[in-house]
Protein backbone atom coordinates (compact mmCIF):
# COMPACT_ATOMS: atom_id res chain seq x y z
CA UNK A 1 0.00 0.00 0.00
CA UNK A 2 1.18 3.57 -1.12
CA UNK A 3 1.10 6.57 0.63
CA UNK A 4 -1.60 8.60 -0.35
CA UNK A 5 -0.79 11.61 -2.44
CA UNK A 6 1.31 9.77 -4.62
CA UNK A 7 -0.39 11.25 -8.46
CA UNK A 8 0.48 14.81 -7.43
CA UNK A 9 3.22 16.94 -8.82
CA UNK A 10 6.75 16.73 -6.75
CA UNK A 11 5.83 20.71 -5.78
CA UNK A 12 2.62 19.65 -4.13
CA UNK A 13 4.50 16.40 -2.45
CA UNK A 14 7.09 18.12 -1.33
CA UNK A 15 4.51 21.15 0.24
CA UNK A 16 2.44 18.44 1.91
CA UNK A 17 5.77 16.23 3.42
CA UNK A 18 5.76 16.72 7.12
CA UNK A 19 8.07 14.85 10.06
CA UNK A 20 5.10 12.59 10.77
CA UNK A 21 4.50 12.07 7.09
CA UNK A 22 7.51 10.82 7.11
CA UNK A 23 8.00 8.83 9.98
CA UNK A 24 4.64 6.75 9.51
CA UNK A 25 6.35 5.78 5.96
CA UNK A 26 9.02 4.85 7.70
CA UNK A 27 6.93 2.79 9.79
CA UNK A 28 4.84 1.57 7.23
CA UNK A 29 7.49 0.13 5.00
CA UNK A 30 9.49 -1.70 7.73
CA UNK A 31 6.06 -3.14 8.45
CA UNK A 32 6.26 -4.87 5.06
CA UNK A 33 9.77 -5.43 4.05
CA UNK A 34 11.62 -5.38 7.68
CA UNK A 35 13.64 -2.65 9.23
CA UNK A 36 16.29 -3.79 6.62
CA UNK A 37 14.67 -1.94 4.04
CA UNK A 38 14.74 1.21 5.74
CA UNK A 39 17.32 3.74 3.91
CA UNK A 40 16.45 7.58 2.86
CA UNK A 41 16.67 6.49 -0.57
CA UNK A 42 14.10 3.79 -0.63
CA UNK A 43 11.94 6.22 1.72
CA UNK A 44 12.38 8.63 -0.70
CA UNK A 45 10.70 6.44 -3.53
CA UNK A 46 8.08 5.09 -1.32
CA UNK A 47 7.39 9.07 -0.41
CA UNK A 48 7.51 9.72 -4.33
CA UNK A 49 10.04 12.63 -3.56
CA UNK A 50 13.47 13.07 -3.96
CA UNK A 51 15.77 11.82 -1.25
CA UNK A 52 16.92 15.45 -0.04
CA UNK A 53 13.52 16.45 0.46
CA UNK A 54 13.22 14.29 3.57
CA UNK A 55 16.29 15.69 5.19
CA UNK A 56 14.35 18.73 5.83
CA UNK A 57 12.08 16.89 8.08
CA UNK A 58 14.82 14.25 9.65
CA UNK A 59 18.68 14.82 9.48
CA UNK A 60 19.65 10.95 8.93
CA UNK A 61 18.51 7.49 9.01
CA UNK A 62 18.97 7.13 12.88
CA UNK A 63 16.91 10.59 13.35
CA UNK A 64 14.08 8.70 11.00
CA UNK A 65 14.70 5.53 13.16
CA UNK A 66 14.45 7.40 16.53
CA UNK A 67 11.13 9.13 15.27
CA UNK A 68 9.67 5.55 14.49
CA UNK A 69 10.50 4.21 17.55
CA UNK A 70 8.77 7.42 19.42
CA UNK A 71 6.02 6.78 17.56
CA UNK A 72 5.52 3.28 18.34
CA UNK A 73 6.30 3.65 21.87
CA UNK A 74 3.90 6.63 22.20
CA UNK A 75 0.89 3.88 21.18
CA UNK A 76 1.68 2.16 24.39
CA UNK A 77 -1.06 3.77 27.17
CA UNK A 78 0.23 5.03 29.69
CA UNK A 79 -2.76 4.20 32.25
CA UNK A 80 -1.90 2.62 35.71
CA UNK A 81 -4.82 2.06 36.96
CA UNK A 82 -4.43 -1.72 38.62
CA UNK A 83 -5.70 -2.41 42.50
CA UNK A 84 -1.95 -2.22 43.30
CA UNK A 85 1.61 -2.08 41.91
CA UNK A 86 1.82 -5.29 40.42
CA UNK A 87 -0.82 -5.42 38.68
CA UNK A 88 -0.48 -1.60 37.52
CA UNK A 89 2.77 -2.85 36.17
CA UNK A 90 1.51 -6.14 34.49
CA UNK A 91 -1.35 -4.22 32.60
CA UNK A 92 1.21 -1.88 31.21
CA UNK A 93 3.92 -4.15 30.46
CA UNK A 94 1.60 -6.58 28.28
CA UNK A 95 -0.35 -3.72 27.12
CA UNK A 96 3.48 -2.60 25.52
CA UNK A 97 3.88 -6.21 24.15
CA UNK A 98 0.46 -5.71 22.49
CA UNK A 99 1.72 -3.01 20.73
CA UNK A 100 5.00 -4.04 20.03
CA UNK A 101 3.78 -7.19 18.26
CA UNK A 102 2.12 -5.26 15.55
CA UNK A 103 5.41 -4.01 14.99
CA UNK A 104 7.82 -6.61 14.99
CA UNK A 105 10.60 -5.11 13.33
CA UNK A 106 10.34 -2.42 16.79
CA UNK A 107 12.80 -4.57 18.98
CA UNK A 108 15.93 -3.61 17.29
CA UNK A 109 16.15 -0.52 17.15
CA UNK A 110 14.48 0.32 20.25
CA UNK A 111 17.39 -1.82 21.89
CA UNK A 112 19.90 0.46 19.55
CA UNK A 113 18.81 4.35 20.60
CA UNK A 114 21.16 6.25 22.64
CA UNK A 115 18.33 8.82 23.33
CA UNK A 116 15.35 8.47 24.31
CA UNK A 117 12.56 10.29 22.78
CA UNK A 118 9.60 12.22 24.49
CA UNK A 119 7.22 9.43 24.58
CA UNK A 120 9.60 7.06 25.81
CA UNK A 121 10.51 9.15 28.66
CA UNK A 122 6.42 9.46 29.57
CA UNK A 123 6.45 5.78 29.56
CA UNK A 124 9.38 5.30 31.81
CA UNK A 125 8.26 7.88 33.75
CA UNK A 126 4.80 5.95 34.23
CA UNK A 127 7.10 3.17 35.48
CA UNK A 128 8.94 4.16 37.78
CA UNK A 129 6.01 6.42 39.28
CA UNK A 130 3.93 3.04 39.76
CA UNK A 131 6.94 1.59 41.63
CA UNK A 132 7.23 4.61 43.83
CA UNK A 133 4.21 5.03 44.23
CA UNK A 134 3.84 0.93 45.03
CA UNK A 135 6.43 1.42 48.02
CA UNK A 136 9.81 0.91 46.13
CA UNK A 137 12.90 3.21 47.44
CA UNK A 138 14.43 4.72 44.40
CA UNK A 139 17.29 2.38 44.83
CA UNK A 140 15.04 -0.45 44.05
CA UNK A 141 13.01 0.87 41.34
CA UNK A 142 16.10 1.26 39.95
CA UNK A 143 17.04 -2.44 40.01
CA UNK A 144 13.53 -2.99 39.03
CA UNK A 145 14.03 -1.72 35.64
CA UNK A 146 17.55 -2.84 34.78
CA UNK A 147 15.59 -6.31 36.01
CA UNK A 148 12.92 -5.93 34.12
CA UNK A 149 15.06 -4.78 31.13
CA UNK A 150 13.28 -4.77 27.48
CA UNK A 151 10.48 -6.83 28.76
CA UNK A 152 9.10 -3.70 30.42
CA UNK A 153 8.20 -2.40 26.55
CA UNK A 154 6.90 -6.36 25.63
CA UNK A 155 9.28 -7.66 23.97
CA UNK A 156 12.48 -9.91 25.32
CA UNK A 157 15.56 -11.58 23.20
CA UNK A 158 15.71 -14.86 24.64
CA UNK A 159 18.31 -16.89 24.91
CA UNK A 160 17.40 -19.85 22.38
CA UNK A 161 14.03 -19.80 20.54
CA UNK A 162 12.17 -23.02 20.65
CA UNK A 163 9.03 -21.57 19.23
CA UNK A 164 9.25 -23.46 16.32
CA UNK A 165 6.89 -26.15 14.78
CA UNK A 166 9.22 -29.21 15.50
CA UNK A 167 7.49 -32.67 14.35
CA UNK A 168 7.56 -35.50 16.55
CA UNK A 169 9.25 -37.55 13.84
CA UNK A 170 11.90 -34.44 13.87
CA UNK A 171 12.69 -34.37 17.54
CA UNK A 172 13.08 -38.19 17.72
CA UNK A 173 15.82 -38.16 14.93
CA UNK A 174 17.08 -34.86 16.71
CA UNK A 175 16.96 -36.87 20.30
CA UNK A 176 18.33 -39.99 18.50
CA UNK A 177 21.15 -38.43 17.64
CA UNK A 178 22.27 -36.06 20.12
CA UNK A 179 22.14 -39.42 22.29
CA UNK A 180 23.73 -40.34 25.52
CA UNK A 181 25.83 -37.34 24.95
CA UNK A 182 23.17 -34.43 25.43
CA UNK A 183 20.43 -36.58 27.30
CA UNK A 184 18.01 -33.17 29.05
CA UNK A 185 18.77 -31.32 25.30
CA UNK A 186 17.31 -34.99 23.51
CA UNK A 187 14.39 -34.78 26.55
CA UNK A 188 13.75 -31.27 25.85
CA UNK A 189 13.56 -31.43 22.28
CA UNK A 190 10.68 -34.16 22.53
CA UNK A 191 8.65 -32.61 25.15
CA UNK A 192 8.36 -29.39 23.48
CA UNK A 193 6.51 -31.46 19.68
CA UNK A 194 3.18 -31.33 19.51
CA UNK A 195 2.06 -34.60 21.59
CA UNK A 196 5.03 -34.29 24.04
CA UNK A 197 5.23 -33.42 27.69
CA UNK A 198 5.24 -29.60 27.55
CA UNK A 199 3.41 -28.72 24.03
CA UNK A 200 4.30 -26.62 21.76
CA UNK A 201 5.91 -23.46 22.93
CA UNK A 202 3.42 -20.41 23.00
CA UNK A 203 5.31 -17.26 23.19
CA UNK A 204 3.03 -15.39 24.72
CA UNK A 205 2.66 -17.72 27.60
CA UNK A 206 6.32 -17.91 28.07
CA UNK A 207 6.37 -14.09 28.20
CA UNK A 208 3.51 -13.88 30.98
CA UNK A 209 5.37 -16.73 33.25
CA UNK A 210 8.63 -14.91 33.19
CA UNK A 211 6.95 -11.38 33.61
CA UNK A 212 5.02 -12.78 36.59
CA UNK A 213 8.26 -14.25 38.06
CA UNK A 214 9.69 -10.80 38.10
CA UNK A 215 7.29 -9.42 39.50
CA UNK A 216 6.60 -11.72 42.70
CA UNK A 217 10.84 -11.35 43.03
CA UNK A 218 10.20 -7.74 42.81
CA UNK A 219 7.51 -8.18 45.48
CA UNK A 220 9.59 -10.04 47.48
CA UNK A 221 12.45 -7.53 47.25
CA UNK A 222 9.95 -4.91 48.72
CA UNK A 223 8.65 -6.96 51.61
CA UNK A 224 12.18 -7.52 53.20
Amino acid sequence: MKIAGLGKTGAERRTQLTRERVVAAGIELAGRDGIESISMRRLAQELGVEAMSLYTHVRNKDDLLDGMVDAVIGKIPTSANGADWKTSLRQMVLAARSVVLTHPWAPRPIESRTTPGPAMMRYVNTVIGVLREGGFTIAQAHHALHILGSRVLGFTQDLFDDSGDLEPETAASLASELGAALPYVAEMALAVTHGGALGRCDDDIEFEFALDFILDGLDRLQSS
